[in-house]
């Protein structure tokens, strides 16, 4: 049989089929999704993916609600590694929630994502003072955070965070996230890279609780938590950080990282004194919300 002579389908029944298959991807591509190691909810903000674990209602108190801002949030994380804390935070009654800002690293872009989340949990009822917890290079976006809105920062709390982005990822990764060069992201370090600026978290009396093993390799201690804990000492505020050396550990997932009783303490003591601090308003509506 010649090409001409091969049965073609009804050009309706293609539309009809281009229009399916259209539809079906756009659906998609607008329900976001992403596995959560506990309960809660995936959700699209300003176009990215964005998840909250949902706290147990009986734990929560009235008023505005305590949460947790969380990162990296990357299809990969959070983790299993996490569930430990992350199960206690729920079961005391405070939300954790992140948006995938894709490899920001502190930059502009990523804390212009994370209030877009801010905005949607203090629309849900959330606090507008969270707590936040930055793992690894989630220290980025927790100390860019802290500098950008310290009165909207409860606390920070680090495990094996990074703050200055020579360190980790390095010039060459990290200057893409911010639209420069390397050459002139260094030249910019002043007032870009989060460790030059975190005497403004100190001024502000942002507390941080810190755990880095002293054998890290992949996010050297000297330059990151131990650096943050010596500007704020310069600051004069160095009763605001404390720093627990795990003595011979790396940068691994060894369990006394993922389950510190004292990490946990202070995320849900901060975030619980946040939403306190939280304070309401009367919208043109008349409906109650929380001020910014």
């Amino acid at each position: 049989m010649s090409q001409i002579d091969q049965p073609r389908s009804p050009p309706l029944i293609r539309i009809l089929l281009l229009l399916f298959l259209i539809g079906a991807a756009a659906a998609g591509a607008g329900e976001p999704t992403k596995k959560l190691v506990v309960p809660g909810e995936v959700f699209a903000v300003a176009g990215r993916t964005a998840f909250v674990f949902t706290p147990d209602a009986n734990a929560v108190p009235s008023g505005p609600k305590p949460w947790i801002l969380y990162a990296p949030t990357l299809p990969a994380y959070p983790d299993e590694a996490e569930r430990w804390m992350h199960e206690r935070f729920t079961q005391a009654g405070v939300a954790v929630a992140g948006i995938d800002s894709g490899e920001s690293y502190g930059s502009p872009d990523g804390v212009e994502a994370m209030e877009a989340l801010h905005a949607e949990m203090v629309r849900r009822g959330y606090a507008t003072k969270p707590a936040f917890l930055g793992r690894s290079r989630g220290g980025l976006w927790a100390s860019s955070w802290a500098i950008a809105h310290p009165e909207l920062t409860a606390g920070v709390a680090g495990i094996y965070p990074v703050y200055d982005w020579r360190s980790y990822p390095g010039l060459e990764k990290a200057a893409p996230a911010y639209g420069l060069t390397p050459e002139q992201l260094a030249a910019r370090a002043t007032t870009l890279c989060p460790i030059e600026r975190i005497d403004v978290a100190a001024r502000s009396g942002v507390p941080f609780w810190i755990i880095h093993g002293d054998g890290d390799a992949l996010v050297p201690i000297g330059p990151n938590s131990a650096d943050l804990k010596k500007r704020y000492e310069a600051a004069g505020r160095g009763d605001l950080v404390t720093l627990v050396v795990a003595e011979g550990q790396g940068h691994s997932m060894w369990d006394g990282f993922f389950q510190c009783q004292g990490l946990v303490d202070f995320l849900i003591a901060r975030s619980k004194a946040g939403a306190q601090e939280s304070t309401p308003r009367i919208t043109s509506q008349g409906s109650a919300d929380q001020a910014p």
